[in-house]
């Protein structure tokens, strides 16, 4: 569904990434994780297109997507949720959704079959237990609130695959626990998921597979269980050379 291919940026002399190659399989939920400065965030931001990589492929459904600006990602089947929350406060949660959906050609589909996409956005929240404040602006909600109406607003711009930028930052264990079941739902109606998080119980309770990255490099890839056990991610995480560690 998703594939990486030598990705590569240079900030100037700095090597954000470097030589990174991943493949998200259709129907996968695929963890991105590693310390931080290891790449992720600038790795997320050439598969949605605010960065131009130096070098390397990306690609949706073998499509090459590479030099794609970032509405044309989106119009190609990629959605983001951002870490630092990007919504429009100023107008309410119904038409925080409607705007996604405008970016998919949502004025002809409005006028063509508008109780059908009312439909189809009521049901979004009612995903994302927002029904009830439809018409409340973005700026009021609470933070939770947020956080879920940015699940809700990637959803409807109907993606193929949903990247999910640290989705559970700032969010106490039951908001996790639900969110980690709303992943789980969107997996079950179709969707491709790229995690990307520090929160490792959500990872390590979801994911199908992750890649680590550090220093902007993938140093392991694996199932869930397979990273934990990992000497090269325990010490990039913890700082330790377990084996050194044990020869004293």
């Amino acid at each position: 569904m998703l594939e990486v291919s030598g990705l590569v940026k240079h900030f100037g002399g700095v090597k954000a990434v470097d030589g990174i190659d991943f493949t998200v399989q259709a129907g996968e939920i695929f963890g991105l994780i590693g310390p931080n400065g290891s790449g992720k965030s600038t790795t997320v931001n050439l598969v949605c297109g605010v960065f131009a990589p130096t070098a390397g492929t990306i690609r949706i459904e073998g499509r090459d997507i590479t030099r794609l600006q970032p509405h044309g990602r989106v119009a190609a089947g990629i959605a983001r949720t951002f870490q630092n929350i990007r919504l429009f406060g100023e107008l309410t949660v119904w038409e925080n959704l409607w705007v996604a959906d405008n970016r998919q050609g949502g004025i002809r589909r409005w006028l063509a079959s508008g109780q059908r996409i009312r439909s189809e956005m009521g049901e979004i929240l009612e995903f994302a237990g927002l029904a009830h404040r439809r018409d409340t602006l973005a700026g009021a909600l609470s933070f939770g609130e947020q956080r879920r109406l940015e699940l809700a607003r990637a959803v409807a711009a109907r993606p193929r695959v949903l990247l999910l930028d640290e989705p559970a930052a700032g969010m106490n264990l039951e908001e996790v626990e639900q969110l980690r079941q709303r992943i789980l739902e969107l997996r079950a109606r179709g969707l491709t998921v790229l995690l990307v998080e520090h929160v490792m119980e959500l990872v390590m309770g979801v994911t199908d597979r992750i890649a680590v990255l550090n220093f902007g490099r993938k140093i392991a890839e694996g199932t869930p269980s397979q990273i934990q056990n990992d000497p090269l991610v325990r010490e990039a995480y913890l700082g330790v050379n377990e084996e050194a560690d044990a020869a004293h």
